[in-house]
């Protein structure tokens, strides 16, 4: 394993891939470089002297502003570096030229739903319409399953705060991720459980679900029933006859659609675990597949790299109202839009939000944006999709589920044992973390910072991806975690 790396050709830092100690020399290019102080592993050392004010550059591109002057060799972090961020800019199309490379059809084995969707999952969900019900709905699911039968493999609960109280866009968000995910096809079957008096209830959840099958849906309104718990489960044994009809079947790649994420990055997320989900997100938008990015605060200070790959004027100012809209929602709040990385961020060596950004846009690979979605809404169209969501981990994971992902990719550096609705693949940064917590991660990136190459490895993952698919559990199936959380903005009455 090599001690550091230089990313980019034009980069005036290299990233320490172990610990440097004071005094150690690397020689990027031919030209020594003696460490002046420790230097961690994931952290920058300057590769030559950087006068206060000039960029600091990484991945080819500034990452912010030196806050002091900087000697070459010396340690790079908030200490001595700041955001070069403003406030809203205003942006022009440069479209970059992309090659479109179609490569040779794959399947996994799935589940054809007769609405001609197709899932990787086949549970039963129960779905309460408030957050009153959350109990309720929880020891329903426990209760019900041992009564599983045939292919279903799972009854799982989805408790969340919202559903009353709410106004405007929070209301809106909530019954738009409600029906999403009552509409996922990774769900055979669906209970949805209301309390009765709640303003997202039944009857108004029904008019966004659109048409449905009355078979796989079941509705039950708990102060209209005198022993809720036994009602449900009388629909969830109705819902199981249904639902353990579907048999797994050969499914092309070009009907899985796959969510990326990252969280608690560390400086090899942008080296290891994004890019080789960008190298994957490649592969099966290659193969007609589709992909969603998402976390629109971590593409701030990355951004024109996005815009400038959209595949259209139309999707491109479609993109600078996903960054701006952002940013006047932070405005509107009083927040900096340029807030530095969490503190698990900065600990593995990401200093300011232009470092995480660049690094997390990493996921999306090389091929244009086909699609920007709205919050809630569904995917349509192959290929690379961006989607307006915020970074918490869970709110965005449980989004990207909402906008139809089959399985999320979640590429970190600290380690997490969350999970979304649908299976969550969790991609360790760094080998460490994947040998010490072997209960979380599903996938070590690590090696691509030894001796592995980032091509093999890429189709490592999408292997393991299409095993995922034909319905191999994740850490945190096997856990049994599933989580969801709705993104809240405004009042609570």
């Amino acid at each position: 394993m090599q001690d550091f790396i230089k990313i980019n050709p034009g980069d005036n830092v290299a990233v320490a891939l172990k610990d440097l100690g004071k005094g150690a020399v690397i020689a990027p290019g031919g030209q020594e470089v003696v460490a002046l102080q420790e230097v961690p592993a994931g952290h920058k050392i300057a590769l030559c002297d950087i006068p206060r004010g000039d960029a600091v550059i990484k991945y080819g591109c500034r990452i912010g502003l030196a806050g002091a002057d900087i000697r070459k060799g010396e340690w790079i972090h908030i200490h001595n570096i700041k955001t070069a961020l403003g406030e809203l800019l205003e942006y022009t199309y440069e479209p970059v030229e992309m090659k479109e490379e179609q490569t040779k059809d794959a399947s996994f084995m799935g589940y054809v739903r007769p609405d001609g969707s197709v899932g990787v999952r086949n549970e039963i969900w129960v779905v309460p319409t408030v957050g009153c019900m959350n109990n309720v709905a929880t020891a329903i699911a426990g209760k019900a399953l041992s009564m599983k039968k045939g292919s279903i493999e799972d009854v799982i609960a989805f408790p969340h705060p919202y559903g009353c109280s709410q106004m405007g866009d929070d209301q809106e968000n909530t019954r738009m991720i409600l029906a999403d995910l009552i509409n996922h096809p990774n769900a055979g079957g669906v209970l949805v459980l209301g309390l009765g008096c709640e303003n997202t209830g039944i009857e108004v959840l029904k008019d966004y679900l659109g048409h449905y099958e009355e078979k796989r849906i079941r509705f039950l309104s708990a102060q209209d029933s005198e022993d809720e718990i036994a009602d449900a489960l009388e629909l969830i044994a109705e819902l199981m006859d249904y639902a353990s009809g579907f048999e797994r079947e050969p499914v092309s790649v070009s009907r899985l659609v796959i969510g990326m994420k990252c969280g608690g990055s560390d400086g090899l997320s942008g080296i290891t675990a994004n890019p080789l989900v960008g190298s994957f997100s490649d592969m099966l938008i290659s193969k007609g597949g589709t992909t969603i990015l998402t976390e629109v605060p971590e593409m701030f200070g990355a951004e024109t790299i996005l815009m400038n790959r959209c595949a259209n004027r139309e999707l491109f100012e479609q993109t600078v109202d996903l960054i701006n809209d952002f940013k006047q929602y932070f405005i509107s709040h009083n927040q900096t839009i340029y807030e530095n990385p969490s503190p698990g961020n900065k600990e593995g060596g990401i200093s300011t939000l232009e470092d995480k950004s660049l690094g997390c846009t990493q996921k999306s690979g090389s091929a244009p944006v086909k699609g920007v979605l709205r919050y809630g809404e569904k995917v349509s169209t192959p290929g690379l999709n961006l989607l307006s969501a915020p970074g918490n981990d869970l709110v965005a994971a449980t989004a990207l589920a909402a906008s139809g992902a089959h399985i999320v990719l979640f590429t970190t550096g600290r380690g997490t044992p969350f999970a979304a609705p649908v299976p969550t693949v969790k991609i360790a940064t760094n080998s460490r973390l994947a040998g010490r917590k072997v209960n979380w991660i599903d996938f070590n990136a690590g090696v691509l910072a030894e001796d592995k190459e980032i091509e093999a490895e890429a189709g490592h993952l999408f292997d393991y991806v299409l095993e995922v698919a034909s319905g191999k559990k994740v850490c945190s199936e096997a856990a049994g975690y599933h989580d969801m959380a709705i993104f809240k903005q405004g009042v609570t009455l």
